[in-house]
């Protein structure tokens, strides 16, 4: 049975998640002190963690990062769940190492929708990660071993999020490929209104890119209404 792990310092939304999601067959357990909640996973190892974001003096973020820097604890997925929903706020989770993302108030549904196909996503290897050998196409290099990217001659280190969005453009050879495509080919969920996650993952991506490459924002086309294209060299093939 997969374990789910509640830390939000509001009693009310606690008992919430853990009701709705016990109803489904989950084991889950809360906190409502994120320095106890941090404890918990060190201790229960869950299967998954529900993190809020704004909890006293200690944020959701810190959390995050702490889990992703504690070894044995290091994979475990997270969804961030927090009234706070601006591009900047999406950026500062998604860095300290969050899977996904919703906003407050959410759907309980959608909640529970979330949380199956991520654990289903985690429970499987992702697919770029059965790679081994190094990908290669114009300008970009891929290395699954280490999830970094080169541009000619400079390399950035990628999360495992970037690297498989990275990866899934480049197997496209330079069609677009869509925003529903990307979630359901990286989270596994089909939601096509959204569009804030990818969005998120493409600006992190594009500024580490843009940090080892001589011009800004010219590999990852956006195709407004559409999706995403890989310009491997940088320039519009005739």
């Amino acid at each position: 049975m997969n374990k789910i792990l509640i830390i939000d310092d509001d009693f009310a939304i606690c008992e919430l998640i853990k009701i709705n999601l016990e109803l489904q067959g989950y084991e889950c357990l809360y906190s409502t002190d994120p320095t106890k909640g941090f404890a918990l996973v060190k201790q229960e190892k869950p299967s998954l963690v529900i993190l809020d974001v704004m909890m006293g003096q200690t944020s959701g973020y810190s959390v995050a990062q702490k889990i992703r820097q504690t070894q044995d604890i290091s994979k475990t997925p997270i969804i961030m769940l927090t009234a706070l929903s601006e591009l900047n706020n999406k950026l500062e989770g998604f860095s300290s190492g969050v899977d996904d993302y919703m906003t407050k108030p959410f759907e309980i549904e959608e909640l529970k929708a979330r949380v199956l196909a991520l654990l289903n996503r985690s429970g499987q290897e992702i697919p770029s990660l059965r790679v081994k050998e190094i990908l290669s196409d114009g300008d970009i290099t891929l290395i699954p071993e280490s999830y970094s990217v080169k541009i000619i001659d400079k390399t950035a280190q990628l999360t495992p999020i970037e690297f498989e969005i990275l990866n899934i453009l480049m197997q496209h050879q330079g069609a677009m490929v869509s925003s529903k495509t990307l979630l359901k080919e990286v989270w596994g969920y089909d939601e096509e209104d959204d569009i804030d996650t990818i969005r998120v993952h493409i600006t992190h991506l594009r500024s580490k890119i843009n940090k080892i490459s001589s011009e800004k924002n010219k590999y990852i086309k956006t195709i407004y209404g559409g999706g995403y294209r890989l310009l491997t060299t940088g320039v519009e093939k005739d």
